[in-house]
């Protein structure tokens, strides 16, 4: 995984996370940022904004690369998303992604009812590859994108940061794959940084590919085979859910670390 791979994923990461449930008419907004590092060494920053009010949420977030990192590439990456919540369960409504670096800039948009795609568009498009495993109509059904794919509603009747916020598979199409994103129960333990303290959940992650990825790609089977994806989940204001304080990958080259420089819920 490259810088321009860290970035976009920081991007998509950062974005995906953001919840939201059931809660009182006002909105809280949250406003996230996160110091992303490569082996120990900082590379780029995340900057999150969510409005999350009653049974919606809508998200924007930028990664861009910075310090001396920026001086090896310009890459940067951008998601947004919004949906609603309804009986406990994601229903997102659009989802949207741009990637670009040095050479190219590629967008990714895509609208949803009902947790089905109706609409794809992707500019430029992917190149076709003979490895690449077809995706059929039942992929872009039953799911969430990535921005919706953690919305994690707090668990009812228990400690927002207990095993049940945790313990769930989501079921994810990105517009041209389709994954599954199986989280466990790892502990809970303190946190502070500006804007919030107090305890996180620990989630384990594995990544399942299902279809659209490219078989024969050793960055496919490296993810698929790596056990060192981590996320942890801290509560959101007044508003039932949680979204990530901390996300660390082992890459191909190191580990990746997304970890919140500012976690707070306040005004526009």
């Amino acid at each position: 995984m490259g810088f321009r791979g860290l970035v976009v994923a920081a991007a998509a990461l950062g974005a995906a996370w953001i919840v939201a449930s059931a809660a009182p008419a006002a909105a809280d907004v949250l406003h996230a940022t996160y110091g992303i590092s490569l082996i120990g060494l900082p590379i780029g920053v995340a900057e999150v904004t969510a409005d999350i009010a009653n049974n919606h949420y809508s998200v924007d977030a930028i990664a861009r690369l910075s310090g001396l990192a920026s001086m090896v590439s310009n890459s940067r990456g951008a998601s947004t998303g919004a949906g609603q919540i309804v009986s406990g369960r994601i229903v997102p409504s659009s989802f949207a992604t741009t990637a670009s670096n040095a050479t190219m800039t590629r967008t990714i948009r895509m609208a949803l009812s009902a947790n089905t795609v109706t609409g794809v568009e992707i500019s430029p498009p992917f190149e076709d590859r003979p490895d690449r495993v077809p995706l059929t109509t039942k992929d872009k059904e039953g799911i969430v994108d990535p921005v919706g794919a953690f919305v994690i509603p707090a668990p009812v009747g228990m400690a927002p940061t207990s095993a049940a916020a945790c313990n769930r598979t989501l079921p994810v199409f990105d517009g041209y794959t389709r994954f599954d994103i199986a989280l466990a129960y790892v502990g809970e333990r303190k946190v502070k940084t500006k804007g919030y303290s107090g305890p996180v959940a620990i989630c384990s992650v594995r990544y399942v590919p299902i279809a659209g990825h490219r078989r024969d790609r050793p960055a496919t089977k490296f993810m698929a085979d790596n056990k060192d994806i981590e996320v942890w989940l801290a509560p959101i204001g007044a508003a039932n859910v949680l979204m990530p304080y901390r996300i660390s990958v082992r890459t191909q080259i190191g580990a990746a670390v997304a970890e919140a420089t500012e976690f707070r819920v306040g005004d526009k």
